[in-house]
């Protein structure tokens, strides 16, 4: 007896291509050891703090120093939650349409927090890296936010779907 599997549409498809680069995406960025890592995110908040705090040049060596730490700290964190998010975002996508409340969400949360799991044991064998529980809450956080913003966008694009329908009528 043949299971048969769902038919999956072109979008889905894309998402799901989408999807796997990112887990290859957090895989690469995972892989790099502490002062690459760090070199990565440097860039980024020295942005962010050229952006945020004009004066930052000007300022006392110590409070450079504070100010580095806290903006590198928000900035790192930040792009745990922002790649998770995509993730959570495109998985949702992955799984299509469903009701509000559907086992399929936890679903994709599940998977979202087993990718974070993976993730922070993999950079335990990295250089200078090391498994953090509260990476893993905010990656699970992200995936989230993400998981909401899909469902938000596919039920306004289902809306405007029949509304459109009903307009044709």
């Amino acid at each position: 007896m043949a299971v048969k599997l769902p038919k999956l549409r072109r979008v889905q498809i894309l998402f799901l291509i989408l999807t796997i680069t990112i887990m290859c995406t957090i895989f690469y960025l995972s892989s790099q050891d502490a002062e690459r890592s760090s070199d990565t995110s440097s860039l980024l908040t020295k942005l962010a703090v050229k952006l945020l705090y004009p004066q930052y040049d000007s300022e006392p060596d110590d409070i450079k120093r504070e100010m580095w730490s806290k903006a590198s700290f928000i900035v790192r964190k930040l792009a745990h939650f922002s790649i998770y998010a995509a993730l959570g975002f495109c998985a949702s996508v992955t799984v299509w349409k469903r009701k509000l409340i559907s086992a399929k969400n936890p679903g994709v949360i599940v998977f979202g927090f087993l990718y974070a799991v993976s993730d922070e044991f993999h950079q335990s064998f990295v250089k200078g890296r090391s498994c953090e529980f509260r990476d893993m809450m905010i990656d699970t956080c992200g995936v989230t936010v993400g998981l909401i913003i899909s469902l938000i966008l596919m039920g306004i694009i289902a809306l405007a779907v029949k509304r459109r329908r009903k307009r044709s009528q």
